[in-house]
Formats: C-alpha cells, sequence, structure tokens
C-alpha cells in the first residue's frame, strides 16, 4: 500500500489544504467539517438548503473563531445544480485539496416509496451516485491544479449488486435495496476514476466510515445506532490526512482497514456497462471503465 517513489508526497498540513465537504450541514460530515476547520484548513459547507447552509456557517466561526469557512447550496438531486456549483467553484479559481463526497440519501422511513431526482432518476441511484461523480468530474481540473488532491467518496459497506435491467429500480421497491445499490455503484466509480487519472495528481478512494452511527439517517429507518459520529469522523479523517497515503489511489477501506468490496466492483465488464449507462443518464458523467490501479 506504500506509495510509488515517483509520486507527489502531500506534506501540507491541514491549515494550507482548502476542503469541500458535502452534505456538512449535519452529522457526520458537520463534526467532520469543524474538525478540519479547527485545524487550521479553509472549509467549503454544502448543503441543499441555503437558509441551513448559512446557519451552519455562522455556527461553525462562532465555535471556531477565525475559521475560514464559505457556504454554497445546491440540491443534489438536481443535477443542473450540482453542475453549476462545480461551475462556481471552478470559475473562482484558488484551490481545492481534498473533496468530500459525503451527502447520501439514506433508506428512508418510508421504505417503500420510491421517489425521483429533479432528472426523473431514481432518488437514491442520483444523489448517492450520479451527483458526487458529476461534482467529481467537475472539479476534476481545479484539483489537478491543487495536486497533490484527494477525493474522498463515503460509500457504505451495505452493498448490493446492480441489476442493469432495472438499474433505476422499477421492481419490487425498496429504500435500503436502492441506497445499498447506489452505494455499490460509487464504489465502482471510484475504481474507475483512480484509473483514469495520475495518483500523483489527485487519489480517489472509498471507505465505509462506522456502522449505523448516530445520526438522523439512522434514526429515520428506526435502527438502533451502533456506533458515535467521531467513528465514522476518524476513518474518513485518514483519507483526507494521512500522509502514509499519499499516492494510494483506487481502494475500499472498511473503516480503516484496506478491504474488498461486493465482488461485482471487481468486474470490468459490470463496471462498463455501468459506465455507459452512466454516460447516457448523466452526459459527461463517465468515462469508459479502465483497468483497476496496480498496488
Amino acid at each position: 500500500m506504500s506509495p510509488q517513489s515517483d509520486q507527489q508526497t502531500d506534506q501540507r498540513p491541514p491549515q494550507g489544504r482548502t476542503i469541500l465537504v458535502t452534505g456538512s450541514t449535519r452529522g457526520m460530515g458537520n463534526r467532520l467539517a469543524r474538525e478540519l476547520a479547527a485545524d487550521g484548513a479553509t472549509l467549503l459547507l454544502h448543503g441543499r438548503d441555503r437558509t441551513r447552509v448559512g446557519q451552519a456557517v455562522e455556527d461553525l466561526r462562532t465555535a471556531v473563531p477565525g475559521a475560514d469557512v464559505r457556504g454554497h447550496a445546491a440540491d443534489l438531486a438536481d443535477l443542473e445544480q450540482v453542475r453549476d456549483l462545480a461551475g462556481t467553484l471552478t470559475e473562482g479559481g484558488g484551490r481545492l485539496d481534498v473533496l468530500v463526497n459525503n451527502a447520501a440519501v439514506g433508506g428512508g422511513p418510508d421504505r417503500s416509496r420510491r421517489q425521483v431526482s429533479a432528472q426523473g432518476l431514481e432518488l437514491r441511484f442520483a444523489v448517492n451516485y450520479l451527483a458526487p461523480l458529476v461534482l467529481t468530474r467537475g472539479l476534476l481540473p481545479l484539483l489537478k491544479g491543487s495536486a497533490p488532491a484527494r477525493v474522498v467518496n463515503v460509500a457504505s459497506a451495505g452493498q448490493e449488486p446492480l441489476d442493469f435491467g432495472d438499474l433505476m429500480t422499477h421492481r419490487d421497491y425498496e429504500g435500503i435495496l436502492a441506497y445499498c445499490r447506489s452505494k455499490l455503484a460509487l464504489i465502482m466509480a471510484t475504481f474507475d476514476l483512480a484509473a483514469e487519472v495520475a495518483p500523483g495528481l489527485v487519489t480517489v478512494n472509498a471507505v465505509h466510515p462506522a456502522s449505523l452511527m448516530d445520526t438522523g439517517m439512522v434514526r429515520e429507518i428506526s435502527a438502533p445506532p451502533q456506533s458515535d459520529v467521531e467513528d465514522g469522523v476518524k476513518a474518513v479523517r485518514r483519507l483526507v490526512d494521512d500522509p502514509e497515503l499519499a499516492g494510494v489511489t483506487g481502494r475500499y477501506f472498511h473503516r480503516f482497514a484496506d478491504s474488498r468490496a461486493e465482488p461485482q466492483a471487481y468486474d470490468p465488464q459490470a463496471r462498463a456497462r455501468l459506465a455507459e449507462m452512466t454516460a447516457r443518464l448523466a452526459p459527461g458523467a463517465a468515462a469508459p471503465a479502465g483497468p483497476l490501479p496496480s498496488g
């Protein structure tokens, strides 16, 4: 797992970096943003509701006096808003050293009610998979210009194989099933992006931060929490901060362990088919699947 000798090493301390955390107005994303801001990073706080984003920025600045925090509102259920967010950040110049794709829609309290995005796509697939992929691709020029940069995709140990004959889960809909499929799709895209981008420029990894953290998403499904939000923050922060992970890319981590995802994620034909279908659903979001990164 050691980086190759010709790869750049990320030596910048937290206070030298600009970090975007999606879904950071509450839950694990908010706690992560506060910790990174307290360590001196410039934080780009994201949420879907402009009022809530403004309140989160104000709260963070109160909790961390002198923190450089900027708010950005975009509904990830609308891919046009996702593209606009990427465009705003790119056109604004500056740096983007780390992108944490944390925002997600969980199983939901009404698990049998199928919901759709602004583009008419199954909601969990759109928010948990397509949105972070569109955002990451839109921000790649900014990330490459800030090299060495990192993309951290918050995935889940809950993974289910994709049904390419029913990618939008029209049949036998169940929110948890749709959620688990969307998280596997995100891991598959993680592998493809990592194979596409030189690790000396941008590393791309996925992580299951913790099981059933004490968050609103878990309480929605009436599941008893099994871990604290801080447990998840620690696992994500390792991928954000750890200098030993400089150059490590295309991996799925179960908390701190370099682990294996659901077997479909390692099937080149499945990943190529997902990329092909993704390109039709969200033009510009996917490139042809490449080989898994070595190492």
